[in-house]
């Protein structure tokens, strides 16, 4: 006996549709599972992921520091901070109030510091709040006030001041400026807009603007600054990338000039002439 054939009919494309449309909807909710997972963990741990500080805060002459003296600054809430000091070596040389970038801790610093000491400037630069050798946590408001607070005890002994930001230090350098325009000069060593305009550009597909608490946003200050500004910027950055010292110098209009450094990265700026063109800018008191 000839058995009919059992073989079933091709499946149409509407059945295809069917089934893929099915597969998709049970995906959803995992990928939005996933996706609230990232948001909350990037959410919960957003300070570790923007300071970040590190190891053991070394004695200065063990970085070929020995004419820096490390002192403790008590802020006006309490608050203990280290801080490297050193007067100026040089009769009516500014004194640099520096602040450092997002990781390691003020020694990994030395070799900037050595420059600025053999110009024959003044030293003080802080190691923020929670990082090695000082007290308590950061954040965008604390750090910004206990610069201003140095800003004026610098003022008080009579010091002309020099303020340097580097990478995140440029936001709270930009602030002090904001606030004391008496500053001799702003210098800006791979500034940001805004860390969550970096933010943002990592992660387009986050929320960032939603989800940042400390957002140094330093494009709404730098237009307010009246101290001469100088921004040094590589071009092979891609931590904070050019355009972003581009848009602050715009920002800036005339206070400000732009050094665009051929090949220099987010760190070796210092080694294509920084403090050398530093010292060339440096207006007349």
């Amino acid at each position: 006996m000839i058995q009919a054939d059992q073989t079933s009919a091709p499946e149409t494309n509407h059945s295809r549709l069917a089934r893929v449309k099915g597969v998709l909807i049970l995906l959803v909710p995992v990928f939005a599972v996933i996706y609230a997972g990232i948001v909350g963990y990037m959410y919960v741990n957003q300070q570790s992921l923007l300071f970040k500080p590190e190891g053991e805060l070394p004695a200065p002459n063990s970085v070929g520091l020995a004419d820096v003296d490390p002192v403790s600054l008590t802020m006006s809430d309490g608050v203990t901070l280290t801080a490297w000091s050193a007067p100026p070596a040089t009769d009516g040389a500014p004194t640099v109030l520096f602040f450092h970038g997002q990781t390691g801790n003020l020694g990994d610093r030395a070799d900037r510091m050595r420059e600025i000491l053999n110009s024959g400037f003044g030293l003080l630069a802080p190691s923020y709040r929670g990082y090695p050798g000082s007290e308590g946590e950061p954040s965008e408001m604390a750090l910004i006030s206990d610069g201003i607070q140095m800003y004026d005890q610098l003022d008080r002994q009579g010091a002309d001041v020099v303020l340097h930001g580097q990478s995140l230090g440029t936001a709270v350098a930009t602030a002090v400026a904001e606030q004391r325009p008496n500053a001799r000069l702003l210098v800006l060593e791979a500034p940001f807009t805004a860390t969550v305009d970096v933010a943002a550009e990592r992660y387009p597909w986050l929320p960032v603007h939603a989800l940042m608490r400390d957002q140094f946003a330093t494009r709404d200050l730098i237009g307010n600054v009246t101290v001469p500004t100088l921004i040094f910027h590589g071009t092979e950055d891609e931590t904070v990338p050019l355009h972003h010292g581009e848009a602050l110098a715009a920002m800036a209009g005339e206070t400000a000039q732009i050094y665009v450094i051929p090949d220099g990265t987010h760190n070796d700026l210092w080694s294509h002439g920084l403090w050398d063109q530093v010292q060339q800018s440096l207006p007349a008191n």
